[in-house]
């Protein structure tokens, strides 16, 4: 784990946006004009997807994919003028949040601007040519780091960045030397000390076949030593495995509470339903007493939480990478996750969050009970996955405590609440009084 990690990332809210279907204009300026909306939510970063220009060469669809970037050092013109995007940062700055962006440095377009001038720092086949060395990522080719020049470029153009934005989301981070990275983050923090790094760590299967095929493919214990946070795909294929019939609640939990033990103690985790690369939540979740239990589930874990921009609308449709298709942020079908959302935001916030010991367990298949226990206090937080009603045991004194969420009332009798089919989150410190006639 990089040794300067702030544990108060894990009291987080990351908002993901890609400018180009954030709205009808698909500008920098349209982002500026929500950004009270992503404010109200609890967020407190947003990372933007690529922000460069798109190689047109090899190009999918017909906009293209914003990870075939064409020039690391320049910005989509689509979305407006490198001021254009200093100006939303620094309102972004204004209204208490941060802005990430992201690295896309395993690979380029095919026609970058580092492909013409530099060609020695590529992969290149056995006939010489440009290539990738994952067969359906048609649209770009290859860097190779074992050129140290390769290296330094990357590095100033960090470093660059780094005099805009606060962070950095560095896509497939694992199939780049991971001292490439610590160097990264020593330089950097020349430029900015509290930058934070989140890699984009890759599915196990992933990692498998990357080695099966002689490519770098870094596990997250090796990520940690320079990222401050990885991505949660280390247990994601347990969690998909709840709806797809190969898997079960208690696996998942399972390995859930694994990460407890088999990371540093200052670990920090993405936690996530949904991102530009997974189906949406709302769309293998449709029951919306559910969906607003896996979302309180979510904001619950361990670590930072991740919401996809129309996530908090309870959309199902997962935007188009290679052209134009608008987030629709009034679905009439849709959820509406608002209001959950910041007050999830809101309690994550809690001091209790940023250091605790961390456990999960299924009661039954429809239930689970997840507490963070701290030194003088404890949380716990019940999650009807299934929306429906029954008693839960919860390990929590009798009495009345305040549900967190709602700011209702809720009791404990003989160790257990009534739980009606919504998410509820329980503190210690806000048991009221004692049940009378236990």
């Amino acid at each position: 784990m990089a040794a300067d990690t702030n544990k108060e990332l894990r009291n987080k809210m990351i908002y993901q946006v890609f400018v180009r279907n954030f709205s009808k204009q698909g500008t920098f300026a349209a982002v500026r004009e929500k950004l009270d909306d992503i404010r109200a939510l609890g967020t407190d970063i947003i990372w933007f997807m690529p922000i460069h220009p798109i190689g047109k060469l090899k190009r999918k669809g017909n906009l293209g994919s914003p990870y075939a970037i064409s020039d690391y050092r320049a910005v989509n013109p689509e979305f407006g003028t490198l001021e254009d995007f200093v100006s939303l940062v620094s309102a972004i700055h204004e209204k208490g949040m941060k802005c990430m962006i992201d690295v896309v440095y395993n690979h380029t377009s095919p026609d970058s601007l580092l492909s013409r001038e530099h060609p020695e720092w590529f992969y290149h086949k056995p006939d010489g040519s440009f290539g990738n060395r994952v067969g359906d990522w048609s649209d770009i080719i290859d860097l190779d780091y074992s050129n140290k020049a390769l290296w330094d470029y990357q590095i100033e153009t960090l470093c660059y960045w780094a005099g805009y934005v606060d962070g950095f989301r560095c896509d497939v981070g694992p199939m780049i030397p991971i001292e490439f990275w610590e160097k990264a983050r020593k330089e950097v923090a020349k430029i900015r000390p509290d930058c934070i790094w989140l890699s984009e760590s890759v599915e196990p299967e992933f990692i498998v076949y990357l080695r099966s095929q002689g490519i770098i493919a870094h596990a997250d214990c090796e990520m940690y030593r320079a990222f401050d946070i990885c991505y949660d795909y280390d247990i994601y294929p347990d969690f998909k495995g709840i709806f797809n019939g190969s898997g079960s609640l208690e696996k998942y939990l399972c390995a859930v509470n694994r990460q407890e033990y088999i990371y540093p103690e200052n670990y920090v985790k993405l936690n996530f339903l949904e991102n530009h690369d997974q189906t949406r939540a709302a769309f293998f979740i449709p029951d919306p007493r559910s969906l607003r239990s896996w979302t309180a589930f979510m904001f619950f874990r361990k670590g930072t939480a991740l919401v996809y921009a129309g996530q908090e609308k309870g959309t199902a449709h997962l935007p188009d990478l290679f052209d134009k298709d608008t987030v629709c942020f009034d679905d009439k079908n849709g959820t509406d996750l608002t209001g959950l959302i910041a007050a999830l935001s809101g309690i994550k916030k809690d001091a209790l969050f940023t250091d605790s010991v961390y456990s999960a367990k299924a009661a039954g298949d429809s239930f689970i009970v997840a507490v963070h226990k701290g030194k003088n206090e404890k949380a716990v937080g019940i999650f009807p996955v299934r929306g429906e009603t029954a008693s839960v045991p919860v390990g929590l004194e009798d009495g009345e405590y305040i549900d967190r969420i709602s700011g209702g009332k809720t009791e404990v009798l003989r160790g257990m609440t009534r739980c009606q089919g919504e998410p509820v989150i329980l503190f210690s410190s806000d048991r009221q009084s004692a049940v009378k006639n236990a």
